[in-house]
């Protein structure tokens, strides 16, 4: 049906027409699928889904539109590659117009793929099956992808240790095994997964009705980026077991010795003649391998098992095996039709043998399911199954009897690498045999297949002939270049990611030159929370696409190594011209929905000299950028060496903080208040100091930021808290005119949330008394329940709530009847400039007598002269403490001092 024109239909079309004019668009908008062309009206697709014609991948180029593993649409283009700013602009369109956060484009992937296939990551745990996969071993997703390979198959040993050899790097081909498996019909009337177990048809523990099956598999070493693991396929031989019984009724009584193998030299079936060889007192039996057959002297036979594995890696194998009969058979063996299979043939005349074995090779290959041309002694096509003529494009009758490699030519089948150089079709006659390799095969109707080919030497009479055998791999093909992709791409922006950015900068022009920025935006985390997830990625999205047009018209690449961290390589621009660039770029607010928003960002940026790799140039703008964002917001910052070594120097010292508890080198000063009134001691605030081992005393401000980035900030005030309750409780002892001695600990609230509240001190708060708890007046901007909760579960232990810090920076005067307060602290500039300055004495006065309308204790810090504290007196203030009465104290000396007062 065609649709009525809207702006999105005009925008999809006039892109096409620009970007890619020969190519047809399928995109997902709101509830409809879309078929849109540049040159036609856009209408909606009769299924209403967003599944690729199956023209679509056998031919042309298709390209994923997907944002955030959804995928948007799908762009095709028949004759011509897909331009990657095509894919771009309009995933970057389809991402602002749709509101469906779907993740399908992975089941569309597998959905695609013919053969059963699984894919694992390197620890053996299933990361993504064929929808084939399940059916064929009676499974559901959710039992599998997840699961480690053990759990979905227990008890498979040699299936662990096959695919174990796949995760180490090399390919390991399975046995062929035989299985039961749910029975298709049966399967889709009953629920619940059911694995593979050997035994005979029937059924299997969940009640479904099983069948048995002869089961192929190959594992597969994949590595992309920095994701590495395993492609499982397994494949169906039922079939190909059935060729072999057939072939057995075509051995039996056939006197010219002959056998059927497996490529690990299991005996599928024998001739007659082969059986009659055995004792009578010893019969051969079907199904063991065939260097233990009675018939062969020294048992078992090396020299079978050596033929055995000569021919299984594709040579032609052949010698004189003694008989426990006395004499010796003349023994060649060879690979059969179908992989994995091998044919022995015991010459008992000049080539009879072998000729009999061409006559049931022949027979064998016309009923079976594998795509096979066998060809004669001049190269000429003598049968071509059904199978290898629809993968070649061709009638099998145009073939019979012709030179292959003249008529492939002739018929218009053209021949390229699997990286897409073509390649000349070879004569035959004069390839050395056997051969096995990987083409890509564009057949006359011009669809491309990656198809591997093994040509394997075979007898016909006195003349040799040649099997080809092809087998498709385009689906799987496929999956590994769009997994290959997904592993250096960004789902969400399309850009690279980190490996992706830096195979591009290892593989820049030598000399490398230019600039590496990254940036990072400035409370990303809190916009992500106000706007919502689905608004930030659309902001993400515009930020890539700038990044992306600014890094392009600079010949260079930009990335999303994280949530809200990019990168760019500008390759002609100096570290301050890149700089310039992408703040120029980032200047003009992004857009959410209807309004506008405008982002800081912390940016670092690293020269990329001649001298220096692409991972260390990276590094490099990623330290400077880290420094950057400790320095504040919308802060800039270039790399030079000094910067690595403090990060080294913080690094180290937060090592070293782990241990510090642990190690006795925390400690605490107390710095005791006065009263005014009359000048007496009531309490001391404990002030934590480092003594650390080879950089001396280390106050907070040097470890506490780096604590406050791990859970090591949860043991640092457990710590402070039990001290400070420990030096209280001396004083009280020590001290008796001091038995209501109080100690306060300086605690924020973002630390107080982490450690759940000190919910696990709560007992001890309880037993001894809670100290008291000093938050600076910019945490009390948070005024949640949680905040409030938390402060009064305090404040119920014992605790007076004090606000430090009081007058400078952000405050809130609504705080200071919302929360639980008992005092505050008046911050030490306020004292600072007393008696002298009438606006400091005014601006005090007024904090003091605000406090006191509120019932609130005000206490002066940072009280330096006797000056100040008789104005403080006379001004009404509570307490003060500061040089001017005395300096921070140790434990013990704060108790000489409180008892000489």
């Amino acid at each position: 049906m065609t649709l009525p024109t809207s702006a999105l239909h005009t925008a999809l079309r006039d892109l096409l027409r620009v970007h890619a004019p020969e190519a047809t668009l399928l995109a997902s908008v709101g509830k409809q699928v879309l078929n849109v062309r540049a040159d036609a009206a856009p209408f909606e697709t009769p299924s209403g889904e967003l599944i690729p014609p199956d023209a679509w991948l056998d031919r042309g180029q298709l390209s994923w539109l997907t944002r955030d593993g959804a995928l948007l649409g799908l762009l095709w283009s028949e004759e011509t590659a897909v331009p990657e700013g095509a894919v771009e602009v309009l995933t970057l369109l389809l991402s602002a117009a749709s509101a469906e956060g779907a993740n399908r484009e992975a089941d569309m992937l597998i959905t695609q793929l013919p053969a059963p296939t699984a894919w694992l990551n390197a620890d053996l745990v299933f990361r993504q099956v064929s929808r084939t996969f399940l059916e064929l071993f009676g499974l559901s997703g959710p039992d599998v992808v997840g699961q480690p390979l053990q759990t979905v198959f227990p008890g498979r040993e040699d299936l662990v240790q096959s695919l174990t050899l796949a995760a180490s790097g090399r390919a390991s081909h399975l046995a062929d095994e035989y299985a039961l498996v749910p029975d298709r019909d049966s399967a889709d009337r009953n629920s619940g997964a059911a694995g593979s177990s050997t035994g005979s048809a029937g059924s299997t523990a969940t009640g479904v009705a099983s069948t048995g099956v002869w089961l192929r598999g190959e594992a597969r070493p994949y590595f992309g980026g920095a994701s590495a693991g395993v492609l499982w396929t397994v494949q169906d031989v039922s079939g190909e077991r059935q060729e072999a019984a057939r072939l057995t009724a075509l051995l039996d009584g056939l006197e010219t010795p002959l056998a059927l193998l497996t490529d690990t030299g299991t005996v599928l079936a024998a001739s007659t003649g082969l059986s009659d060889l055995a004792p009578a007192t010893a019969p051969a039996i079907l199904g063991t391998p065939l260097w233990t057959w009675p018939c062969f002297a020294d048992l078992p036979s090396e020299l079978v098992r050596d033929l055995v594995r000569v021919a299984a890696s594709g040579g032609a194998a052949n010698g004189d095996v003694p008989l426990v009969s006395g004499g010796t058979l003349p023994l060649a063996l060879r690979r059969s039709t179908a992989p994995g299979l091998l044919v022995a043939a015991g010459l008992s005349g000049r080539g009879a043998g072998l000729q009999a074995s061409s006559s049931v090779v022949a027979q064998v290959l016309a009923l079976s399911d594998a795509a096979t041309i066998l060809l004669d002694h001049a190269g000429r096509a003598q049968l071509v199954s059904e199978q290898a003529a629809q993968l070649v494009g061709l009638d099998a009758a145009k073939l019979l009897n012709l030179s292959l490699s003249r008529v492939l030519g002739e018929l218009g089948v053209r021949l390229h690498t699997p990286e897409g150089d073509p390649v000349s079709i070879p004569d035959l006659r004069t390839l050395n045999l056997p051969l096995i390799r990987e083409l890509l095969v564009v057949r006359p109707d011009g669809v491309a297949r990656h198809m591997e080919v093994r040509a394997t030497r075979v007898e016909e009479g006195n003349k040799p002939g040649t099997l080809l055998v092809l087998r498709d791999l385009t689906a799987l093909r496929r999956a590994q270049a769009k997994m290959k992709h997904d592993a250096r791409h960004d789902a969400l922006t399309g850009l690279p990611n980190r490996p992706g950015l830096r195979e591009h900068l290892a593989a820049a022009a030598t000399p490398k030159t230019g600039a590496v920025v990254c940036l990072d935006a400035d409370g990303f985390g809190a916009l992500n929370a106000a706007l919502g997830r689905t608004a930030c990625d659309h902001l993400l999205i515009q930020l890539a696409a700038r990044l992306n047009d600014l890094a392009g018209l600079h010949g260079g690449l930009a990335a999303r190594l994280a949530d809200d961290t990019f990168a760019a390589h500008l390759p002609d621009l100096s570290a301050d011209d890149a700089v310039q660039a992408i703040q120029a770029a980032l200047q003009v607010p992004l857009r959410s929905g209807r309004r506008d928003v405008s982002l800081t960002f912390a940016l670092g940026v690293a020269h990329l000299p001649a001298d220096i790799t692409a991972d260390a140039a990276l590094a490099d703008a990623e330290i400077a950028m880290q420094h950057a964002k400790r320095q504040g917001r919308a802060q800039t910052s270039a790399f030079h060496p000094g910067l690595r070594a403090s990060v080294a120097e913080a690094f180290e010292l937060e090592d070293a903080l782990r241990g510090a508890i642990a190690g006795e080198q925390f400690t605490l000063l107390y710095q005791p208040a006065v009263r005014l009134l009359d000048g007496q001691p009531f309490s001391a605030e404990a002030l934590l100091r480092w003594n650390h081992p080879t950089l001396g005393t280390l106050a907070p401000s040097r470890f506490l930021p780096l604590a406050s980035r791990s859970d090591l900030i949860m043991q640092v005030g457990d710590w402070v808290v039990q001290e400070a309750l420990r030096g209280r409780a001396k004083v009280r002892a020590s001290v008796p005119k001091y038995t209501d001695w109080r100690v306060s600990v300086n605690l924020s609230l973002e630390e107080l949330r982490r450690s759940a509240g000190l919910e696990h001190l709560m007992p001890l708060l309880a037993q001894q008394g809670a100290p008291d708890i000093e938050v600076s007046a910019g945490s009390l901007l948070d005024h949640s329940q949680d905040t409030l909760g938390l402060l009064e579960q305090l404040r119920i232990h014992g605790a007076r709530l004090i606000v430090d810090d009081f007058g400078d920076g952000a405050s809130s005067l609504t705080a200071l009847t919302r929360f639980p307060l008992s005092g505050l602290k008046l911050h030490p500039t306020l004292t600072a400039r007393l008696p002298s300055d009438e606006r400091s004495l005014t601006l005090v006065q007024a904090t003091i007598d605000l406090a006191h309308r509120l019932n609130l204790h005000v206490t002066a810090v940072g009280v330096e002269t006797q000056e100040q504290l008789s104005v403080l007196r006379d001004l009404g203030c509570d307490a003060a403490q500061g040089y001017a009465i005395t300096p921070p104290l140790s434990a013990e000396a704060l108790g000489v001092w409180l008892a000489e007062r």
